[in-house]
């Protein structure tokens, strides 16, 4: 089975792919023509945070061209966690067996998502990771790597993890993995959101596999990623840490019956 044409399990039920946009009018064509190309089964839940360049109008021509792909506008830019909160829970709404989360600008490369659903029936989640022995980056500023590594390296150590790749936003959920992870409590919004969501999986126990991918730096538009969003992952990654810690001790010292 090749990158370019793939067929998904169908015992995993259908498969939607929510893509959170905001000014991506130059991106969100030419990713989903890419990825129907690769995946034609699969449909599309674009979910628009009020773009002013027209994104969200594209997004509503190409859903009335195809019934494949599907809209929810939402009215101010929240964020990406809520973004993807108000997709997957529109997702689980419409029983859809898998839900994924892809990049609309580019970094994630459609037809690569195969190797994500390949590897779905033998888990409950997989990751499609950068860090992993055959994933790459490319065309990444060196800053951004340093963070991206950093990040994900300092999440291992604190939250006692053995994923390499914490940060990444290429993933597949099993719907009733989503569904047990209480996404109503979820208040991350930036892009600790995607560590705050594998932690959920983790530390209920479910199977998390990494599959190697391409990661490539964005053509068109500008980078979401600011210095709020580090710090808020900073903050919220070391309190999770310290309850995690807090806990063990309090397990360790408690009186043996």
């Amino acid at each position: 089975m090749t990158d370019q044409q793939a067929k998904p399990d169908s015992s995993l039920g259908p498969v939607l792919v929510v893509i959170p946009t905001y000014n991506e009018r130059d991106n969100i064509g030419k990713i989903v023509k890419r990825l129907h190309a690769a995946l034609p089964q699969v449909h599309v839940l674009v979910v628009d945070d009020g773009s002013p360049d027209g994104t969200g109008q594209l997004a509503d021509e190409m859903a009335a061209a195809d019934e494949r792909v599907h809209v929810l506008h939402r009215t101010e830019k929240a964020g990406l966690g809520a973004a993807y909160i108000a997709g997957f829970t529109w997702g689980l709404e419409r029983d859809y067996g898998v839900i994924c989360e892809m990049d609309a600008d580019g970094s994630h490369a459609p037809e690569q998502l195969h190797r994500l659903l390949d590897a779905l029936p033998g888990a409950d989640l997989v990751l499609g990771s950068r860090y992993v022995p055959g994933g790459s980056v490319v065309n990444w500023p060196k800053h951004r790597e340093f963070l991206s590594r950093g990040g994900s390296l300092y999440s291992r150590i604190v939250l006692g993890s053995n994923v390499r790749d914490m940060t990444g936003g290429y993933r597949a959920f099993k719907a009733n993995t989503l569904r047990k992870l209480n996404l109503a409590s979820v208040a991350s919004a930036g892009y600790c959101f995607q560590i705050d969501l594998l932690w959920r999986t983790l530390e209920l126990g479910f199977k998390v596999i990494e599959v190697p991918i391409t990661f490539q730096e964005r053509e068109y538009g500008e980078s979401k990623m600011s210095g709020n969003i580090v710090r808020e992952a900073l903050v919220r990654v070391t309190k999770w840490g310290l309850r995690r810690r807090y806990t063990q001790l309090r397990n360790f010292f408690a009186p043996k019956s």
